[in-house]
């Protein structure tokens, strides 16, 4: 593999990356740079870094266009399947009970906060239906939103191939919440209708997304800095009601979350739950 130096042209662009997703490019993934934007440098003809970070400061779409190409969308359904089955089994059940007194005792907010091309919110969706056997009486609502155009685009069309609706579901769940088309398959409407997909950047401030009993945020916040990483999971936790519950990635770093939220283990997964705030 060929290894770039990190000349001046160079950090340029690691800088311009971070301001605009906050996702940190260090010596040992300087490789990505010239895997994923050659073609873009080859297309436009800049000469060097330097030119694609001066191009883009000011460029909406070459910022766009950046973010799509240094964004990873690796993912599967049911990934890492031990927070859905605690969630199911053990801790939606509980809020649930919680909630049966309150005034709205029916209703569920959950976020997927990385959701890429749309697999973990519609697991989520899954998991809700077959804890929920009258789920279209609930008032439920699950965000996805993800920071790549291209990947709410696919997620809002549900449409998926023979080898990635392979990757997580059971025949069963298959049968019973897609439909065949030639050689790809589509997400039915009682999923869809459970979720509302909005592109979002996760530096930005979180207007208008509401209060959430559960958050998925996996596997982004990895690619942060320190600072952006705890600003991130604090603004999080403004999002989240009392007893909420946090699902962060099994290899991303627990210490971040020590000021805002308390570690629990539930069926081989680890969970965060927002500490109250002193008034």
């Amino acid at each position: 593999m060929k290894t770039l130096e990190v000349s001046n042209d160079i950090i340029d662009i690691i800088d311009v990356i971070e301001q605009l997703c906050g996702i940190q490019v260090d010596d040992r993934k300087l490789y990505l740079l010239e895997h994923r934007f050659g073609e873009l440098m080859r297309e436009a003809s800049y000469s060097n870094y330097a030119e694609l970070a001066r191009c883009a400061r000011d460029d909406r779409q070459l910022q766009q266009q950046i973010v799509e190409r240094i964004t990873t969308r690796e993912t599967l359904f049911f990934r890492d399947g031990s927070p859905f089955q605690a969630l199911q089994h053990k801790l939606l059940p509980e809020i649930i009970d919680a909630r049966a007194s309150s005034r709205f005792p029916r209703r569920l907010r959950l976020w997927s906060a990385a959701c890429s091309s749309g697999q973990e919110p519609y697991s989520l969706a899954i998991m809700l239906r077959e804890l929920l056997p009258d789920a279209d009486n609930w008032d439920v609502q699950i965000l996805a939103s993800d920071i790549s155009s291209t990947a709410i685009t696919q997620a809002k069309q549900g449409v998926y191939s023979e080898h990635e609706i392979s990757r997580g579901l059971s025949p069963a769940q298959l049968n019973r919440y897609f439909h065949k088309e030639g050689n790809l398959w589509r997400v039915q409407d009682k999923l869809r209708s459970m979720i509302r997909f909005e592109e979002r950047n996760f530096l930005q401030p979180f207007t208008n997304v509401g209060m959430f009993d559960v958050v998925f945020c996996r596997n982004l916040a990895i690619y942060f800095s320190d600072g952006n990483r705890k600003d991130l999971f604090n603004r999080i936790a403004n999002q989240m009601v009392d007893d909420g519950l946090l699902f962060i990635g099994a290899q991303e770093y627990h210490s971040d979350m020590s000021q805002r939220f308390t570690m629990e283990h539930h069926c081989r997964a680890t969970v965060y739950r927002p500490k109250k705030r002193v008034p």
